[in-house]
Order: C-alpha cells, then structure tokens, then sequence
C-alpha cells in the first residue's frame, strides 16, 4: 500500500474475514477499535497512569467536540499535533499514520498533521519542524534521524511552551520529552543472533536505506556485534539500497548479482526487506539462501509465509503514531504532570510458525484497511519470562 491510498477516519471498513456479507453496521465503534490499540501499548512500554486515566475515560463515551472535554476530561481545544518524518511517502508509516488518526479521533483532537521529507533530507525536516513551531502546533513528535539537527529546535520548541516527543528514532544528548519506538540497538543484536543460528562462515548482504541515520544504523551495528561474538567467520557487507523505497529492489539485485555466494541476504529496515523477498522470489532462490529483516509490508509477509524469508521483526508502527499523540495530549492536558514515559514499542519475530494473522487479517494494525476487530486465537503463546529484578 503506498501513502497516497491512507483512507481518512471515515474509510470503508473491511470485515476480519473480508466476506462482502458483512457491513460496517455489523463493525464495533472505531473508538473501541482504538481503544484494543491502547491496550496493546499498554503491554509494549508501561505508561500506566496516563492509560489508566485513559480507560476511565473511555467507558463514559467518546466527544469530539472541544466544550463538553472528552469521556471524563476536560473541556479542551482541538489540539494540533504535526509529526515530522525523514520519509513521508515510505509505506512502512501507513499503520504509524493509522495510529495517529485512531488516537485524534478517541480524543477528539485534530488529525495529527503528516510533514517532513520524502527521501531523509534532514534539513527538510529541520525547515518543517520550525514551521510547526512557528504556526502554534500544540505538540511535535519527530523522527531523531540525525544527532545533531535537532538539538537547537527541540531547545525552541520547548521554550515556546510546545512539547516534543521522538518517536521510531532517537538520538543522544537531544531533550524530546521521550521517545516512543523500538529499542533498535537491541533489536539488531537479537536479528544478530538469530542469523547465527543459520549462518556459520560465510558472506551475508545487510540492506541500509539510510547508511548512518538514527533510525538504522543502530540495528546494522547490532547485527554486527552479535556475529562478531556469535558467529565471528561471518562477513557482513552492508548495501547502502537509498531512501527511496522503489529502488531498494534494485539496489539489492545489483549487489547480490556481485556475490552470488552470498549465505544469507538481510536488511535494517521495511523496504530493503520487502526487496529481498521480491529477489528470492524472482531467482527461485528460496530455501538456498537465508534471510530475513524488519516490518510487515506485504511483500515481506508473503515472502516469510512462502519460505523466501526465514523471519521478519514487528516493531508496532501502528503504537508509534497512537503513543505518541495520547503521549501529547495527556501531557498537555495535566499541564506536564503526566510525564511521557520512554516507550519500546518492542520486537516479535515474525516466522511461519506466526505469520497467519499477519497475513490474513489485513488490519490497520499492521498497515490494512481492515477495521474490523481481529479475531483472538484460542491461546496466547507464552511471552519470554519476566526479566524484572525483584
């Protein structure tokens, strides 16, 4: 799905099974939909306050209008909220962009304002951020791309009373109120790791849009940390695939049509992922090569429940747009009592053994139009045991 095919708050629902008999009278109301997404942050990174207060308001109805407040809360305005990003029209942001919409809509705020650069031009993004500041956004929530850039704005939005929230990317020594995403150092030691249980020695491609940005490089320096301890005759030759998702494909091709004896072709980030995949299929190459990557386009998700994928890591998208606005929102609500807690917005691997729901459900969750409740499965597979120190 490209950006340009977002449908808006109003957008036809699909039911969970796609079976034309089934209307949207039939659909729960979108703020219920919503609210299943707070839940799900909820268990993904804590801010248990704010979404208790949250849940409290929800079971006494949903008010869009900005005099009678919503659920128990008060009377506010129609807060605007701008995001700014490093690459607007990237398909990996559709569930990210579904999110802020879900959660404007059950706060009864305006729909978040979608800005920044189409190919990862910091000064874009620099230049859209200061508008925000300029036009009275009521809240920020930026993409950390860069080290540096955003130090000075941050610093300026603050002092104008304007909170900021980082969100899919995060940098050092900045001042966002938090960052709501995936801890993506980590997340490439543990893709590390699991590459090592099928590569040995060898060569293996790792695709990098962004070669150098916050919001990659960390899983490329994970990856190779990992294997430098896991599996230390691994080689690992990254393949700089460019912002711009329709070349990431080719940028693939041209490197594996160079290393041939290449053992497993990987990528940092959704569309280098979703051209590997594309790739197997195209050379009939599934089951001689492994691989794997990051996020849920759909050609990533057929390629891991074809076989032409060993895996591909989930980092919720979707809670990266709907945290961060209830995120601004409460922090604006309580005058800065409630404080955006930093939220890892987590990491499931995404193997056959799981893949079904991913490929059958078509939900907003992950970037469909489906707005229909996902069915929950009869059991709940076991989480990895609670690591917390009592």
């Amino acid at each position: 799905m490209s950006i340009e095919q977002l449908p808006d708050s109003a957008g036809q629902v699909v039911s969970a099974n796609n079976d034309p008999r089934h209307t949207a009278a039939e659909q729960p109301p979108a703020f219920l939909q919503s609210r299943r997404g707070l839940l799900k942050g909820v268990m993904a990174g804590g801010g248990a306050a704010a979404a208790a207060s949250l849940l409290a308001a929800c079971t006494s109805g949903h008010n869009t209008t900005s005099t009678a407040g919503t659920g128990n809360f008060a009377s506010t305005p129609k807060w605007r909220f701008v995001f700014v990003n490093h690459v607007t029209t990237n398909s990996f942001f559709v569930p990210t962009r579904y999110g802020m919409q879900d959660a404007a809509a059950l706060l009864g705020v305006a729909d978040p304002q979608w800005t920044g650069s189409q190919g990862g031009v910091v000064s874009e993004m620099v230049s859209s951020f200061e508008t925000a500041i300029s036009g009275g956004a009521d809240g920020i929530a930026v993409a950390l791309t860069d080290s540096s850039a955003f130090v000075e704005p941050i610093k300026a939005a603050l002092a104008a009373g304007i909170p900021v929230i980082a969100y899919n990317a995060t940098a050092p020594n900045n001042y966002a109120l938090a960052y709501v995403g995936q801890d993506l150092y980590q997340s490439g030691v543990l893709m590390g790791q699991r590459i090592a249980r099928d590569v040995t020695s060898g060569t293996i491609l790792v695709g990098i849009s962004q070669p150098g940005g916050n919001n990659v490089q960390p899983r490329l320096d994970g990856i190779k940390a990992a294997l430098a301890k896991a599996a230390p005759a691994v080689t690992v030759h990254s393949v700089d695939t460019g912002a711009d998702q329709a070349g990431e494909l080719s940028a693939m091709e041209s490197a594996y049509q160079g290393a041939q004896d290449a053992k497993g072709l990987y990528a940092v980030d959704a569309g280098s992922t979703a051209g590997i995949a594309q790739l197997i299929a195209k050379q009939g190459i599934a089951g001689k090569v492994h691989a794997g990557g990051f996020d849920t386009l759909t050609d990533t998700i057929n390629g891991v429940k074809t076989g032409a994928l060993d895996f591909t890591i989930d980092q919720s998208a979707y809670l990266q747009g709907f945290l961060s606005v209830l995120y601004l929102y409460l922090f604006r609500l309580s005058g800065t009592l409630v404080f955006p807690p930093a939220t890892d917005t987590g990491l499931t691997f995404v193997t056959k053994d799981n893949v079904g729901p991913y490929a059958s459900a078509g939900s907003r969750f992950e970037g469909g139009t489906n707005k229909a409740l996902v069915p929950m499965p009869k059991s709940i597979t076991l989480p990895p045991p609670s690591t917390v120190q009592l």
